[in-house]
């Protein structure tokens, strides 16, 4: 059995790490490097670096964050935001990041995936995929810059097409559940998890360390991501990997 991860996540905004509810109403949860170190020491198997000012400002700004972070870590993390072209992932890649993420570029121009895979591996390669239901269609709909804009992209669609591309990973969040607390979206993960053959890291939802243990023992997710939840000392990553361990899940 590979054992399931747990990662935190870091929305970062001109150098500091903030955070929202459904992607509004941001505040301040600190500085990147340090909280990275923090996770680091505390057991995250893996951490998640987003740029979400993604301005020209903002790519300088997380490259000198991604350049202290691969000082410091010593576990592997992946970086998004604003990457809109083969050389933006070189950037980081070379600044030390092991992986990285791609949104509304790749949905935009989706030979992007397979120029990146081509360069550096499908296994550099994740896409991120913000999804939200639509009740008219009873599907989930595709979102893209920040979670701004709906595209017509079915989500399970969309998965597959990335994957037949060449990403190695996908992140998916629910922009239903994001930063609400009350539990993963169980239904959109099982939907994406069994589309694909690839690993689904889950996001949106995470208030306790139970909802993970929902989320490991009713679906196939690879692995859980949460923001909040650890930045704020709601749950820590020990208390999490405790709970899953006495439950049977398999965890690093």
């Amino acid at each position: 059995m590979i054992a399931k991860r747990i990662i935190p996540c870091l929305d970062v905004k001109d150098g500091r790490v903030v955070k929202g509810v459904s992607f509004e109403g941001l505040r301040d949860a600190g500085d990147p490097v340090e909280l990275a170190s923090r996770y680091d020491r505390e057991g995250a198997d893996e951490l998640v670096f987003l740029d979400i000012s993604a301005s020209a400002e903002g790519r300088q700004t997380m490259i000198d964050v991604v350049r202290q972070a691969a000082g410091e870590l010593r576990i592997p993390f992946t970086v998004g935001g604003g990457i809109r072209t083969v050389d933006d992932m070189f950037e980081l890649l070379r600044a030390g990041a092991d992986k990285v993420s791609v949104n509304t570029s790749a949905v935009l121009d989706p030979s992007l995936i397979e120029a990146g895979a081509r360069r550096f591996g499908s296994q550099c390669i994740v896409v991120a995929i913000d999804a939200k239901r639509d009740e008219e269609l009873g599907d989930w709909l595709v979102y893209t810059h920040g979670g701004k804009r709906a595209t017509s992209l079915r989500a399970r669609e969309w998965a597959r097409e990335v994957v037949e591309r060449g990403a190695g990973e996908i992140l998916l969040t629910s922009m239903d559940q994001d930063g609400r607390k009350n539990g993963f979206d169980l239904e959109l993960i099982g939907l994406i998890v069994d589309s694909v053959k690839v690993p689904v890291i889950a996001s949106g939802g995470a208030g306790h360390a139970s909802h993970f243990i929902d989320l490991f023992t009713n679906t196939g997710a690879s692995a859980g991501l949460a923001a909040s939840i650890f930045h704020y000392g709601e749950v820590t990553l020990a208390e999490v990997k405790a709970a899953l361990k006495a439950e049977g899940v398999e965890v690093r």
